[in-house]
C-alpha cells in the first residue's frame, strides 16, 4: 500500500464495537460502493481498479474493511455474516449520500444483497462478482466432508485449506448466524438492475449459483455473464475490463 493511499484511510469509530477502516472519495452520483469477500481487504485489485475508474470519471466511491479484516479492528474468527453486514450498513449510512451502485465480490455479493434489501431506496443497482449468498449453508450441505463437519461442530472452528494463503477459519458461530440471513430460500426483493459476473473455472463458488440468484431476484433487469476460463477472483486485466465496463453501463 502506498503512503498516499494509507493517508486516505479513515477509521469509523463505534462505542463498544471494533473501529472500521474505510476509504471514501467525494464525487458525483451515483456513487459506487465495493464490498470485499471472506477474509479479503479493501486493497485488492478489483477494489482499487474500481476506485481509480471512479476517480477518473468524477464519481463518489467507497471501499471498506469489515471487522477483523484488513486494517479494521476486531478478530476475524469472531465475525459473522450479520456482524459484517452491520459493519457495511453502518459505514454506508454514515459516509455515502444519494443513489449508489453496490459491487460485491464473493461473500461481498451476499452482503450487497442484504444491503440492497435494507436500503432499497438508495441502492439503485447491484454487481455481483462470483456472488456467494448463503455460502454458510452450503458448507454443511456438500462443501465440507463429514469429518470436517464433525470437527466444525465439535471444536467450534475448522481451519480449511486455501489456495490464496493460510488456512481460513470457519467457525460454528459463522454457520449458525448465517442461517439467520439466508436469501435463496425465497424471492429476493430488489427491483433495480443487477449484473452477475462469474467464472466457470471458479473452484470456490459454483457458477450455477449466479443463475439461481437471477431466478430469485424480483428484478426483471438481471443479466448473468459467464467467463468460461475465469477463476474465482476474476482479477485478470480482461476480467477487470469487463467489470469496469459493466459499472460504466449502469452509470450511463
Amino acid at each position: 500500500m502506498s503512503d498516499s493511499d494509507q493517508k486516505r484511510i479513515k477509521l469509523f469509530e463505534r462505542p463498544g464495537l471494533p473501529s472500521l477502516a474505510y476509504c471514501v472519495t467525494a464525487g458525483a452520483g451515483p456513487g459506487i460502493v465495493f464490498l470485499g469477500g471472506f477474509g479479503s481487504d479493501m486493497t485488492g485489485t478489483k477494489a482499487t481498479a474500481l476506485e481509480e475508474a471512479a476517480l477518473r470519471r468524477g464519481h463518489a466511491f467507497l471501499r471498506l474493511d469489515y471487522s477483523g479484516h484488513g486494517q479494521s479492528e476486531g478478530r476475524f474468527v469472531d465475525g459473522t455474516i450479520g456482524e459484517w453486514f452491520a459493519d457495511a450498513l453502518a459505514v454506508f449510512d454514515a459516509v455515502t449520500e444519494g443513489p449508489q451502485i453496490v459491487v460485491g465480490s464473493s461473500m461481498g455479493g451476499w452482503i450487497a444483497l442484504l444491503l440492497a434489501r435494507a436500503r432499497a431506496e438508495r441502492v439503485k443497482a447491484l454487481v455481483g462478482i462470483a456472488a456467494a449468498p448463503d455460502f454458510t449453508a452450503r458448507l454443511l450441505n456438500g462443501d465440507l466432508s463429514e469429518t470436517q463437519c464433525e470437527t466444525l461442530l465439535t471444536d467450534g472452528v475448522l481451519y480449511r485449506p486455501s489456495e490464496y494463503g493460510d488456512p481460513m477459519p470457519i467457525t460454528r458461530k459463522l454457520v449458525e448466524d448465517g442461517a439467520n440471513h439466508l436469501l435463496l430460500e425465497g424471492p429476493i426483493p430488489f427491483s433495480g438492475p443487477v449484473r452477475l459476473l462469474h467464472g466457470q473455472g471458479d473452484g470456490d463458488v459454483p457458477w450455477q449459483l449466479s443463475l439461481r440468484i437471477a431466478e430469485r431476484l424480483k428484478s426483471d433487469d438481471v443479466r448473468v455473464t459467464l467467463i468460461k476460463d475465469g477463476d474465482h477472483r476474476l482479477s485478470r486485466p480482461q476480467d477487470l475490463a469487463l467489470l469496469l465496463g459493466t459499472v460504466d453501463e449502469l452509470i450511463a
